[in-house]
């Protein structure tokens, strides 16, 4: 790899490359705001040819999109930690999403998945592998004992989905006019809440075998 560019700091494999090109456009999200960021202003932080960038990135969607599937993790965390008390499972479930959407608005860089014209990247993107494992981290981390409401592994993604796609549609079309503060809780309480009820009965002794698989 030639050593121009870089700020002379060439990466040592592909793996820091993205990673650079992640931090490099949240830096220029941070100067321009999301809707002014281009490729050329990421390359010209690097001090890369736009070429370069589109080697890691193929498509200005794709890079927009790992940005903003790299703050989702991280935000992830934080609405995690949001519900932390309380103890209701649906319920939490519920905060989640209404937190979420309330948040994302404010969140700079998650606002590049849904910026004009990226509408289809965010609709992909969301409900990707990714998406979902990040999802399924923040369910996991909520403190609830899925496995003692019946949930096996298949389910938990199931149910990461589910609330993946309450975001998802509720992003792109949050009706007219908008639900929000307790209007929306009382909606995702209805209509979400209900999937979110134990699985099946769950034995202690099922509880004991998925927890020693």
């Amino acid at each position: 790899m030639r050593r121009k560019g870089w700020a002379g700091r060439p990466p040592a494999d592909d793996a820091e490359a993205r990673e650079r090109i992640i931090e490099a456009t949240m830096l220029c999200v941070d100067r321009f705001g999301a809707a002014k960021t281009s490729l050329s202003d990421v390359a010209a932080r690097l001090g890369v040819t736009r070429q370069t960038v589109y080697r890691y990135f193929p498509s200005t969607e794709q890079l927009f999109l790992a940005v903003g599937l790299a703050a989702a993790d991280t935000f992830a965390d934080e609405v995690a930690q949001h519900v932390r008390g309380v103890d209701d499972p649906a319920e939490k479930v519920v905060e989640m999403v209404a937190y979420s959407l309330e948040q994302l608005p404010a969140q700079r860089y998650l606002v590049l998945l849904v910026s004009i014209g990226r509408s289809d990247a965010f609709s992909q993107g969301v409900t990707s592998p990714v998406g979902i494992a990040i999802s399924r981290r923040q369910l996991l981390g909520t403190g609830v004992d899925w496995a003692a409401l019946g949930y096996d592994d298949r389910e938990i993604d199931d149910l990461a989905e589910l609330t993946l796609r309450f975001i998802q549609s509720l992003t792109i079309d949050p009706g007219s006019p908008a639900r929000t503060g307790a209007a929306l809780r009382a909606y995702l309480r209805r209509w979400l809440g209900p999937a979110v009820a134990p699985a099946r009965p769950a034995t202690a002794a099922a509880v004991r075998t998925r927890r020693r698989a």
